[in-house]
């Protein structure tokens, strides 16, 4: 298991468009990945589990993948979220 914690950089957070990128990028990857905010915890390969945590900007969230591919996965979401998904 591979975990990293990262800050949620645009300003709108997590809505439906960087959702949906975020869902993509999770979804190139073998391992289990989950997002977790505060104490609530999502698959985060689901577009409504990730709607559903309301991720605002400025928001710290955890990352959590599970398998072959784990770091990579975490890696590569944590990246995406820093970039402010090109907002």
């Amino acid at each position: 298991m591979f975990v990293k914690e990262v800050m949620v950089q645009n300003q709108v957070g997590l809505h439906a468009r960087p959702a949906t990128f975020f869902i993509q990028k999770a979804n190139e990857f073998k391992s289990s990945i989950w997002v977790e905010k505060e104490e609530r915890r999502v698959n985060a390969k689901s577009l409504l589990g990730v709607l559903s945590l309301g991720i605002v900007g400025g928001t710290s969230i955890r990352i959590i993948a599970d398998g072959s591919d784990e770091q990579e996965a975490v890696d590569s979401l944590v990246e995406l979220v820093k970039s402010g998904f090109a907002e």
